[in-house]
This record gives structure tokens, C-alpha cells and sequence, in this order.
């Protein structure tokens, strides 16, 4: 941070401190993955009083990605006429028995793109092939699979499909908030995603739980001034979602964005990663969108047993506990040889914990 920045944080750090003497225990969960890392990078955590907690959620879509949909997808690629495309973090996360790394290792051809819109290309070069785009993401990237889809069809592309596992933060917020185990008294909300939904969209924590939100960008000046908009909604006995990203946030989101995302998707339950299922918090593709769907052009069965392993993830995801709890950490699951999807990811609880101390803390 340049000197007038730290002024800045200075006097931020001050004043969260000040309303923190006041205040009981304070647990406050960044739910995205970005935050995670911003967080820990600026050593925020470090700068907090003791009864200010900072936990980690289901923020990263690499991390809560199911055993069955890997599964599936090694499944794909290994047949002789089909090119699995998608984002590089997805390469080494752990299906029940294998994963796309190894796969590609044993000959399936597996190519990383930068966006769902690269896998057009793919199509086109390879017309005899079938091209499976691997949808997984958060309501940010959905927009653009969905364009995907659209545009596939204007330009008569029969061999592109997707295969689809993408997540909604909304209802997943919702089951945090429904789980006993779970102790949560604010939120630091998503920037990206509230870019695409808005920050509206999150407006039911504060009317339906009377807990407060604040959504944010990533710079740690940002981070802090949320955290301490949360400190004075606490001190005022107050619960409100506020937006303090309006620079890319506006309460109603993108419309433009929500229209193709709705035209194409439609709300399913879905499985998260050590969560389980939560209601309406995945999409799959709209009827009138079936030819691109490789499930149903193409369904196979799997029978996924996830494996037994001390990985203690979906925990960690829930905010149970942080990674150092987990017996496999920094030891057995280490981000060359990871055990668990939170490892995975440069965005997994785990991996952000691991590399900028977390291993040290053991």
C-alpha cells in the first residue's frame, strides 16, 4: 500500500478496535474465494482484535464442486471422441477415483480455455469430436456459458455440450445460516458475483435472519472499511446489507446478464462438495436448450462412493473450523500432493492458509 493508504488503514484498524472493546465475540465470513486470498495477503487477520474473527466459506466453486460431477467428466473424457475443455484448476481436483489430471496422463484429450466462449473454437477446429465444456463457477461465470449456449446456436454448432455443475451463493448463504453448527454474525459478501446478481440479491439476510452483509471489492482498504461498516452495524444493534462496491455493484444487478443467464439456466438442488444438497442452488440448461446439454444427448451412469479420507473440508467450507483443525493439513495435503479440493484451488480455504503462513501456525 502506497503511505497515504496505510494513513488510511491506520485510522481504519483504529476505529474497529475502538468498537471492538464494546462488543462481545464477533465471527465475520468472507464467502468468496478472491476475499480469502486478499485477506490473508494483506494480513488483515493480524490486524484485527482478538474477538473480531474472520472465517472462510463456500466461496470457491473449484472447492464445493461434487465427487459425482468429477467423476462424470473423467468419464467423458475417456471416451474416443470427445474433448473435455476447461479452466486449469479443475485439472487435479480429486473425483472418488481419479482425477482430469490423470486422466490426460493416460491419453484423454483434455484442453485448458480462459472462457466458456474458447470451447466454440475448439468445436470448430474439431468438428467429428463432441466438445464438453466443463460449467462450473458461481453466478459470475454463468452469464458466459449461457452466452456460450447462444451462441453455439446462432452459428449452428452441433458438437459443442456442456456439462454442468454451477452454483448459486444465495441459497447456500441461506443454509449456513440454517445449520447449528454454523456461527455467523455477519457477511462480507462477494464483489464478483454481486456484479451479476446485485447486491438486492442478499437483502433477505438482514429481513429474514437479521444479520448484516456488506458487499465489497478486494483491496485491502476495501476489505477493512467493510469490516468496520460491520462493526458499526453491530454497535448500533443494526442489520442492513449495505453495498460499498457501487463503483461495479448496483442494487439490481445486470440485467443484461441475468436475462441470458435465465433464458438458458433454470434453478436444480445440487450437491456441494462436504455440504451436501442444497435447493435451487445449482443450474442446468432449459429444456429448449436440451441439444447442449451432454447429459442428456449423452447420460452415463456413475457409481461414486466419495473416498474415506480424514480431509475434513466440507468443514472447513462451513466455517466449522479453519484448516489447522484438519489432521491432513500441511502434512499429507499440501497443494503439490493435495488430498482435499481446498487445496486444490489458488481460491481454496486451505491453499490460502498453506501459503501465506497457515503451515507455519501447525
Amino acid at each position: 500500500m502506497e503511505i497515504n493508504e496505510r494513513e488510511i488503514a491506520k485510522k481504519y484498524v483504529e476505529e474497529i478496535n475502538r468498537i471492538a472493546k464494546n462488543l462481545n465475540n464477533v465471527r465475520l465470513m468472507e464467502v468468496c474465494g478472491t476475499h480469502t486470498v486478499a485477506i490473508f495477503r494483506a494480513g488483515i487477520r493480524q490486524l484485527l482484535p482478538k474477538n473480531i474473527e474472520l472465517v472462510s466459506g463456500p466461496g470457491c466453486p473449484v472447492c464445493v464442486t461434487a465427487d459425482d460431477y468429477i467423476d462424470k467428466a473423467v468419464a467423458y473424457s475417456k471416451m474416443n471422441d470427445v474433448i473435455i475443455a476447461t479452466f486449469g484448476d479443475m485439472l487435479k481436483v480429486p473425483g472418488s477415483t481419479s482425477s482430469l489430471s490423470e486422466a490426460q496422463s493416460d491419453g484423454a484429450d483434455i484442453q485448458i480455455v480462459y472462457s466458456p466462449l474458447d470451447s466454440i473454437e475448439i468445436a470448430k477446429k474439431n468438428p467429428s469430436k463432441k466438445v464438453i465444456f466443463l460449467a462450473v463457477g458461481f453466478e459470475t461465470t454463468a452469464p458466459t456459458a449461457a452466452a456460450t449456449i447462444l451462441s453455439a446456436e446462432s452459428q449452428n454448432i452441433k458438437n459443442l455440450f456442456m456439462l454442468s455443475a454451477q452454483k448459486l451463493v444465495p441459497p447456500a448463504l441461506k443454509m449456513l445460516l440454517n445449520d447449528d453448527e454454523v456461527n455467523v454474525d455477519g457477511f462480507i459478501l462477494p464483489g464478483h458475483v454481486s456484479v451479476i446478481i446485485g447486491s438486492d440479491a442478499f437483502n433477505f439476510l438482514a429481513s429474514d435472519y437479521k444479520i448484516p452483509g456488506v458487499v465489497t471489492g478486494f483491496e485491502p482498504l476495501e476489505i477493512l472499511s467493510s469490516i468496520l461498516r460491520l462493526l458499526i452495524m453491530f454497535e448500533k444493534n443494526s442489520a442492513k446489507v449495505c453495498n460499498e462496491y457501487k463503483i461495479v455493484v448496483k442494487s439490481e444487478g445486470n440485467p443484461a446478464a441475468l436475462k441470458i443467464l435465465n433464458q438458458v439456466y433454470e434453478p436444480v438442488n445440487a450437491n456441494w462438495r462436504g455440504i451436501g444438497t442444497i435447493k435451487k442452488s445449482g443450474l442446468k440448461v432449459r429444456k429448449n436448450f436440451a441439444e447442449f446439454d451432454i447429459e442428456k444427448i449423452l447420460p452415463i451412469e456413475i457409481d461414486s462412493t466419495p473416498k474415506k479420507t480424514a480431509c475434513r473440508c466440507g468443514e472447513v467450507l462451513r466455517g466449522v473450523i479453519t484448516p489447522l483443525k484438519c489432521p491432513l493439513f500441511g502434512k499429507k495435503c499440501i497443494p503439490t500432493h493435495a488430498v482435499g479440493p481446498c487445496m486444490v484451488s489458488v481460491e481454496g480455504v486451505c491453499a490460502a492458509w498453506y501459503k501465506y503462513g497457515g503451515n507455519r501456525w501447525n
